[in-house]
């Protein structure tokens, strides 16, 4: 385990009275549950909800609704057990990994007769296995975007499209340097708030009354959040997780950050980004993860999003981004290879 992060996770768990391997209990309102009990949501002691422990996102809705589904936020019981059981069928360990949204496209257009089986997105050298991938958890909603109406992100402004466009093109043409692949690529952040699903996509609370530290599974990214009413800092310090900022709402803990570094934001956001986060209890195992992403530099208009977080049964461990450590230096190389034998041709 990374030692910042434990010393962190020991520090903030001592604050509240647990041993850092008590950070993530079996829920007692689960227990209470197997007992015929009715199910009490977990507080803390000074009465807030508790949201601690590791939670995962391995929902298969995707971000955008899919066209072929346009004018349909729901799926009838009956589309959700056929999806299921395709989806065992397609991504049990035999066939190549799906990630994103191509999970839940994949089987939609074999359960319709699109198509059949999956092929990989990756021509060349094939994806992982699906051995490496969970099976997803899966619900009658055919987005998570819930505004605008549509299902759909808003239309990218002119400065927007010209940085997506930007950075597709360096992703797509050979390498001159490593600022010209993906900040994931590079070991940097997989950006935040985090939409990953089903991938290596787990979160990790750690709460005290005035302080919450919110881990994130890819690239192990730590945000430590105060809910005292602190100061932001000067907006001329920027981040590649923003300056966040939370209080409460009742029972929701709201999180608003700001301060952001261009591109920290599925790699098109401006300096404009300003994020709301929700955390709200539907259940003592679930939390309903709400996001609003208002970027005026980047979107015409602000958008949300639900994602439904499940409480894991297990610890989330260290993530390695081994890529950075010795991916870039072939990714380079082989580049500045094929400038070589181009030249002798």
């Amino acid at each position: 385990m990374n030692h910042r992060r434990l010393s962190l996770v020991i520090a903030l768990a001592a604050l509240v009275g647990a041993a850092p391997g008590q950070l993530a209990p079996s829920s007692v309102a689960a227990q209470s549950a197997g007992n015929g009990r009715a199910q009490t949501p977990r507080r803390t002691p000074d009465g807030r909800p508790d949201f601690q422990g590791v939670w995962v996102n391995n929902i298969a809705t995707p971000l955008e609704r899919p066209e072929a589904l346009a004018g349909r936020a729901t799926l009838t019981d009956k589309e959700v057990s056929a999806m299921k059981e395709k989806a065992h069928e397609l991504f049990s360990g035999r066939g190549d990994a799906a990630f994103g949204d191509s999970v839940f496209n994949a089987v939609w257009a074999n359960i319709t007769g699109v198509r059949s089986g999956f092929t990989s997105t990756d021509g060349e050298t094939g994806d992982y296995s699906s051995v490496w991938t969970v099976e997803r958890d899966w619900e009658n909603r055919t987005s998570l975007i819930t505004d605008p109406p549509d299902g759909r992100m808003p239309p990218l402004t002119p400065e927007g499209t010209q940085r997506r466009d930007a950075g597709l093109a360096a992703m797509a043409r050979v390498p001159a340097e490593p600022a010209d692949r993906a900040l994931q690529e590079r070991c940097i952040t997989y950006g935040s708030p985090s939409l990953v699903a089903g991938y290596q996509s787990a979160y990790e609370i750690v709460q005290t009354p005035d302080t919450m530290a919110l881990t994130l599974e890819m690239i192990h990214d730590t945000r430590v959040i105060p809910l005292n009413r602190r100061p932001a800092v000067a907006a001329v310090v920027r981040q590649w997780l923003g300056d966040s900022r939370g209080h409460w709402e009742g029972d929701t803990l709201v999180i608003e950050t700001a301060n952001y570094k261009p591109r920290s934001f599925m790699s098109r956001s401006s300096e404009q980004l300003h994020v709301v986060e929700r955390f709200s209890q539907a259940g003592p195992d679930t939390l309903k993860y709400e996001i609003t992403i208002n970027d005026p530099g980047t979107w015409t208009r602000p958008w949300s999003l639900m994602i439904p977080l499940r409480r894991a049964n297990h610890p989330m461990y260290e993530y390695g981004c081994h890529e950075g450590n010795y991916g870039m230096a072939g990714i380079l190389a082989g580049a500045r290879a094929e400038e070589r034998a181009a030249l002798l041709r």
